[in-house]
């Protein structure tokens, strides 16, 4: 196996009092979007990891974030049962929504004018999905959504945005994977490649492919819009999240044991590992220490130079690849 790709010394983030639950960074890369279990929201500048701010409002852990195309707003959910709308540059709380149970996902369409979030299956409660447009301040004045999916069989763990926003991708606790019509709200298709809970999913720059992180220890390619799935990777812990490089075909998973699979040793240590993958050859080529806990979120930087890792230990890791790693070639 070769050298890890990232040997410099990371950019070490320490905004947060819990483990983190996402990290994402806006389509320029130069801001990173932090949340964890914790109600802060973070925003730091990627180059050299100096917080710009944070988002406050929040009562409960939040569970994921999102910022629009262009930066202007950022979108966060919440166990405290609510979806928020955030302005990007000034901090302040532009929209609420109030659910009824936790929201688990968001995000914003390509065009930043359609906002999509599930919420929990607890207390008596279903899961739904939930869209609303932004630009009739009515629905969110008023809490009612212009579509609201229920989704009885099995709740939604993950969920992104499609292509040109005609559909969302969601990823279920029973490791099923579908489409939902961002119009008629109709599920247009199916499939069941991972047999234990999808714990994350993440587009191409393109968005013509994404990658799924699941229970079950893999990470598996599909094809956005046919569902096809091209590529599986395997690892021997359940992986919390996978994310795909923009300019070559690597793939970064982050995981770890269950908590209390952990020993001590091992968080002292921090050997808690990102991990390399090929994407054509299926083939691991490299490794990243450092998170004293599982690491539950991965993204690469929009310019593939640099990727950053969130942990259960609550750090949040930037690491610049070296030179090597850009000359790296794979041997099949």
């Amino acid at each position: 196996m070769a050298s890890p790709p990232a040997s410099q010394k990371p950019i070490l983030l320490q905004g947060h009092e819990r483990s983190i639950t996402q990290i994402k960074y806006n389509r320029e890369g130069d801001l990173l979007f932090t949340v964890a279990k914790d109600p802060i929201v973070n925003v730091w500048y990627s180059v050299n990891g100096e917080r710009l701010g944070t988002y406050n409002g929040h009562t409960g852990a939040v569970w994921c974030v999102d910022a629009d195309w262009d930066t202007r707003h950022v979108l966060t959910g919440s166990a405290d049962n609510s979806c928020r709308l955030w302005d990007c540059e000034t901090g302040k709380q532009l929209a609420l929504v109030k659910t009824s149970s936790a929201v688990r996902t968001c995000g914003f369409d390509f065009g930043g004018n359609i906002i999509m979030f599930s919420t929990d299956k607890q207390m008596g409660y279903q899961c739904f999905v939930s869209f609303f447009d932004l630009r009739d301040p009515s629905q969110i004045e008023n809490n009612e959504p212009y579509m609201k999916i229920p989704c009885s069989d099995s709740k939604i763990t993950s969920a992104v945005w499609g292509p040109l926003g005609d559909f969302i991708i969601a990823g279920h606790e029973s490791g099923e994977l579908n489409q939902f019509s961002a119009k008629s709200g109709e599920q247009l298709s199916n499939i069941k490649e991972h047999t234990k809970q999808i714990n994350d999913i993440q587009t191409s720059r393109d968005m013509t492919m994404f990658i799924t992180a699941s229970k079950d220890n893999t990470a598996k390619l599909f094809d956005c819009t046919t569902l096809e799935h091209l590529k599986t990777f395997r690892t021997e812990r359940p992986v919390n999240s996978a994310a795909l490089s923009p300019i070559f075909d690597h793939v970064v998973l982050g995981g770890g044991q269950e908590a209390m699979d952990v020993t001590t040793t091992s968080t002292r240590i921090g050997k808690f590992e990102a991990r390399f993958f090929h994407l054509a050859f299926e083939e691991e080529f490299g490794r990243v220490k450092g998170h004293f806990g599982p690491i539950n979120s991965v993204a690469f930087h929009p310019d593939g130079k640099s990727y950053s890792s969130g942990g259960e230990d609550g750090y949040v890791r930037i690491h610049y690849f070296d030179p090597q790693y850009f000359e790296f070639e794979f041997e099949a």
